[in-house]
């Protein structure tokens, strides 16, 4: 069958038209140039690309004072790495993923925090807001320009949250001196399907356009994986004068995943493999995301010393779940358990906008460039259930294989549960002063001012907190010979002990957990940007955790500190002879410094409070690292080879049980029949590594085993 299918590419391939061009540069970035038939792109860290991930004032990495990674999205889509979670865990150093079908499969760990509330996600500059800790956008990379990584607290950019880091994912964007037309097809094991295209580039001297769609659907590695997907983007961009540039964008997509919560363990850490590719939810489980971004954006460069910016945005998401959700194995009855028969919808709306300015000035006869500006933002998030829990009928235990999974039902209709509406502005400040040639001062502050609003429909219970929060930063970079950076800086930031936009009133009186970070490293770009690398370390403290009361475990109380300390390095050299290494790696020494959590007693029965100071955070794995080796052995054919690596992971905060650690090996091989077409083989999971990736004592979450897929990229 594979064989099959490599013949049949090939052969198309090989008999498009032969009047097609060799094709343009698919994304105007610095990383990307062109030779020849094809493009050789950088993968990272690339030091020299300017970038909003690490200030607003569109430094390069090599010129910020903090750990910034640039991952081009043509990189991503040449190692095959379909899922922005591939793209960032694969790529970036430090990165682990943890998501799942409750948090939208939008949650990482990152310098030993996790969540959707210490790693923040943003499109395009636009901050993706959780609503009861979930984010389900975006989830494909064909649209993707390139991915801009922050590690480390990233608040005085994006407001409250991102302890651990944050990631803004860039959409491809109209070409105004250039035009891009592609498409691409794949196919692969357990019934993987694909189609993408895309278009970009001028309509006149004053209009430019881009529009890019991917659809794909499979059958899954497990029971009843069926899983679709679609996912678009779209730009017109309007220039008037040469001064001004405006731009509408409309993004979106539509994911229904596998229906897949995970594999009971049978006993604490104890994995039976024949269990693995069982489905334990019910056969008529749903899970169904929707999302949409549009944005007016205005930039506005009158003269050299000012630029003005203005953003307009409206982001819906639509959300379905109706699944039995937990697993656990009975000892007694030789059993599986079902429980957590949960049907829950989510709405939510965000309507925003963002005006900034930019003045370059001299302060003192030294250059300085400063950003001040403002967001304001109005949410409303509503939260609907079926009121099914538990119900016997609904709750049937199940044999470990050869099971009747039941259906769902319809136990009651949905019912209104909560409504908030969060309304929250926010003022920032950014600034570079250059104090001589080889140093400079980098400088942040920000504070936020989110009000909510929550009614609780079925209790009656209101809440109306209120967050503030000021966040700020500091650093220097001392650059003693072009191209080699040093640096230093402290920061503040704010966590959110829950998501903001279900803050329930229970937690309406808690504060923002408060978190500073010290960093210094060192990066460099050698012969021609040949070789980059980066080595730095830091040290990063959270207070006021949340945790529940020894005396009424029902209720939650701030309390006690998590720090981590650890050592980042990257690196990227081309080697010669068509050998090119990109590698990272991440040693963390993460604890908990001060904590205590409720449990219960065995031999009394009651609750008590039990230290878990010198644990491991669960789900913070504290080695990490990726290597990917790719090599040209003739022209028009290259091979590569990914290595991910994630340590163990604690399930719990009492570190009694743990998952193992991994090492996932990805291999591609490609070949260029033509100068406009791309025929690729990959290979995941190369060596079938059974791994869990995140979960509990008992109930861990798998990932896919050995599959394999053929793609065609062709370029007109």
């Amino acid at each position: 069958m594979r064989a099959a299918l490599l013949g049949a590419c090939c052969a198309a391939a090989l008999a498009a038209p032969a009047r097609a061009q060799a094709p343009d540069s698919p994304v105007a970035l610095d990383e990307i140039t062109v030779s020849g038939a094809g493009a050789t792109v950088a993968p990272g860290p690339n030091l020299s690309v300017k970038t909003n991930a690490g200030s607003r004032l569109g430094l390069t990495p090599l010129e910020t004072p903090a750990s910034v990674d640039v991952v081009s999205g043509d990189v991503v889509r040449d190692r095959g790495q379909s899922s922005i979670a591939e793209a960032v865990t694969q790529n970036a150093a430090g990165f682990s993923f943890i998501g799942t079908p409750g948090n939208g499969f939008g949650a990482y760990s990152s310098r030993g925090f996790t969540g959707v509330n210490s790693v923040t996600t943003l499109y395009d500059g636009v901050r993706l807001y959780p609503g009861q800790g979930t984010v389900t956008f975006p989830f494909d990379t064909w649209t993707v320009d390139r991915i801009e990584v922050l590690r480390g607290p990233a608040s005085v950019l994006y407001g409250e949250g991102a302890v651990g880091g944050a990631i803004n994912i860039i959409p491809k964007k109209p070409l105004t001196d250039e035009r891009r037309n592609e498409a691409r097809m794949v196919v692969g094991t357990d019934g993987q399907v694909g189609l993408a295209a895309g278009s970009a580039g001028p309509i006149n001297d004053r209009f430019a356009y881009s529009f890019d769609v991917v659809g794909n659907r499979g059958d899954g590695w497990m029971d009843r994986g069926d899983h679709k997907n679609l996912a678009f983007s779209g730009a017109l961009n309007w220039r008037p004068t040469d001064e001004l540039s405006v731009t509408l964008t409309h993004d979106g997509g539509h994911n229904q995943p596998s229906r897949y919560f995970g594999t009971p363990l049978k006993g604490a850490g104890n994995v039976e493999t024949d269990w693995i590719g069982e489905n334990y939810n019910v056969r008529d489980g749903v899970i169904r995301f929707n999302d949409t971004i549009t944005q007016l954006k205005a930039e506005w460069t009158p003269n050299e010393t000012v630029t003005l910016r203005a953003t307009a945005y409206y982001v819906t998401a639509n959300r379905l779940w109706r699944n039995a959700e937990g697993y656990t194995w009975n000892a007694g009855t030789g059993l599986i358990d079902r429980s957590s028969f949960i049907a829950i919808k989510q709405e939510q709306e965000q309507i925003g906008a963002r005006a900034d300015a930019t003045i370059r000035t001299e302060l003192f006869g030294m250059a300085n460039e400063a950003v001040v500006g403002f967001d304001v933002n109005r949410f409303d998030f509503r939260r609907l259930n079926n009121g099914g829990y538990g119900n016997p009928d609904l709750n049937p235990s199940l044999p470990p294989t050869g099971f009747d999974p039941g259906d769902y039902g319809s136990a009651s209709p949905y019912g209104k549960d909560y409504k908030a509406i969060t309304t929250q502005y926010s003022f920032f400040f950014d600034d570079r002063l250059k104090v001589t040639d080889t140093l400079s001062l980098v400088a942040g502050l920000r504070y936020d001012h989110p009000e909510v609003d929550y009614r609780n429909v079925r209790t009656g219970d209101t809440s109306n907190p209120t967050l503030n929060s000021i966040s700020w930063r500091v650093g220097a970079v001392y650059e003693p010979i072009e191209n080699l950076a040093v640096y230093a800086q402290y920061s503040e930031a704010a966590d959110p002990v829950t998501s903001i936009l279900s803050l329930p009133k229970s937690q309406a009186d808690f504060a923002l957990s408060k978190g500073r970070q010290v960093e210094a490293g060192v990066k460099q770009s050698l012969w021609d940007d040949r070789v980059e690398w980066t080595l730095s370390a830091f040290y990063i403290e959270k207070n006021d955790l949340l945790s529940r009361d020894a005396n009424t475990p029902t209720i939650t109380q701030q309390v006690g500190q998590q720090s981590s300390r650890g050592v980042e390095a990257s690196v990227g050299v081309e080697l010669g002879h068509g050998w090119r290494i990109d590698a990272n790696g991440t040693i963390l020494d993460a604890r908990y410094d001060d904590f205590r959590e409720s449990v219960m007693n065995p031999v009394t029965g009651e609750p008590e409070s039990v230290s878990r100071k010198g644990n491991t955070p669960n789900a913070v794995p504290e080695t990490l690292a990726n290597v990917w080796a790719t090599w040209r052995f003739a022209e028009d054919w290259k091979a590569q080879a990914g290595l991910q690596y994630v340590g163990k992971t604690y399930t719990t905060a009492e570190n009694r049980y743990s998952r193992p650690g991994y090492a996932l090996v990805n291999a591609g091989l490609q070949w260029k029949p033509t100068a406009y077409a791309t025929l690729d083989l990959r290979v995941k999971n190369l060596t079938d590594k059974t791994y869990a990736y995140t979960g509990g004592d008992y109930q861990w979450y798998f990932g896919a085993p050995r599959t394999a897929e053929v793609a065609l990229h062709l370029r007109f």
